[in-house]
């Protein structure tokens, strides 16, 4: 571990605070990486798109913080329940990490309604496979389905001790049965029935709107001065 080799970026506008500067350190392109180094990278606040491996590096903030449920303590809030209710017919299929015609499909609907100025409105057919597959991590698609329609991908790493969500994208005409709820509910139960111990949520921050819903699974933990806390 401490002899990995780390990479800063510049400074750029943040993405998720206004009038804030962002840098971000990676993991060194020329570092082999696996998913048994992923899983200890992981409780050290690092986070995996595509193959690269990041952490935030902001000098003036860090209002960034990794965070995950432990999935032994974590207990259902009454809308979460409701939740399960509304997709007690939803169906399952764990399927592997590559392309699909029907995911990328989806995933640009759900683009185009949740992020319609952004560049992943746009993305290509590469660009989304390279964002949420890895050559190196042990990574699933999670396909949901309610009444014979796909509704719903959860991008799942399993890692030696935990889940990580890494993206969930969903049919925005079935968004009354709140899928991205529901993909996270599933992958805590799939960690309890596996034994596994934490499922990894990403970042979570305070004062940004759609980084803050986190706290709404309970409890929670975040990396905070290199070490792991509850926050609410």
């Amino acid at each position: 571990m401490s002899s990995i080799s780390l990479l800063v970026s510049p400074p750029q506008s943040c993405s998720y605070l206004e009038n804030r500067k962002s840098q971000t350190a990676f993991v060194s392109p020329a570092f082999p990486l696996n998913n048994v180094l992923y899983s200890k990278l992981i409780t050290h606040g690092f986070r995996r798109s595509g193959d690269d491996v990041y952490s935030p590096r902001c000098p003036e903030c860090s209002e960034c913080v990794s965070c995950r449920i432990p999935t032994a303590q974590f207990k259902l809030s009454r809308n979460q329940k409701r939740c399960l209710k509304k997709n007690k017919k939803t169906t399952v299929n764990v399927k592997a990490a590559v392309f699909k015609q029907q995911h990328y499909d989806l995933y640009m609907r759900y683009q185009q309604y949740k992020h319609p100025n952004s560049g992943m409105a746009s993305s290509t057919a590469d660009e989304f496979i390279d964002f949420l597959s890895s050559s190196w991590c042990k990574t699933c698609f999670i396909e949901f389905y309610i009444e014979d329609q796909l509704a719903a991908v959860a991008v799942v790493d399993f890692l030696d001790n935990a889940l990580s969500a890494v993206y969930t994208f969903f049919e925005p005409k079935l968004s009354i049965y709140s899928l991205g709820v529901y993909a996270v509910l599933w992958q805590i139960e799939q960690a309890q029935q596996l034994g596994i111990d934490y499922v990894y949520l990403g970042f979570w921050i305070a004062n940004c709107q759609k980084m803050a819903y986190k706290t709404q699974y309970q409890p929670l933990e975040g990396f905070i001065n290199r070490r792991w806390e509850f926050i609410k």
